[in-house]
């Protein structure tokens, strides 16, 4: 699939997220675990992930009925081979166990080194931030 495509299949994605998802990104949304940020539905090769946070490159992923489990394992090592890592969890541990998927999250984001000084990264589809002038500021 395209970029372009890609982009705004998530972009449709965000505004159809499942309660599951949505049950979650209410606890990831404004940096409320251990200060981390994560984007939603977000672009990554040639794939959409759940959720992303770029500073550790944790992908989360949340598992409907509809998954299959060999295709998801095949993405998560291509995913690994990219540098990211993929934790998952089903629809039932989201809706049963949300504090046990918040403490394994927590655990998961201590245990990986950070990956960048500066946590805002460009998203897919838009203009990387200019680098500063070699003359100095404002030159």
């Amino acid at each position: 699939m395209q970029q372009k495509n890609l982009l705004a299949r998530a972009r449709n994605l965000r505004n159809a997220s499942t309660p599951f998802e949505v049950i979650l990104w209410n606890h990831l949304k404004r940096a409320q675990i251990g200060g981390h940020k994560f984007r939603r539905q977000h672009v990554i090769d040639h794939a959409i992930v759940d959720f992303f946070c770029p500073a550790k490159g944790l992908i989360i992923e949340v598992d409907g009925d509809t998954h299959d489990p060999v295709r998801d394992a095949l993405r998560d090592r291509r995913h690994a081979a990219l540098g990211f890592a993929t934790l998952r969890f089903t629809n039932a541990e989201v809706g049963k166990n949300l504090e046990g998927v918040l403490a394994a999250l927590i655990e998961r984001l201590d245990a990986l080194p950070d990956r960048f000084a500066d946590e805002r990264l460009p998203h897919p589809g838009s203009a990387a931030p200019s680098p500063p002038s070699p003359e100095g500021e404002g030159k």
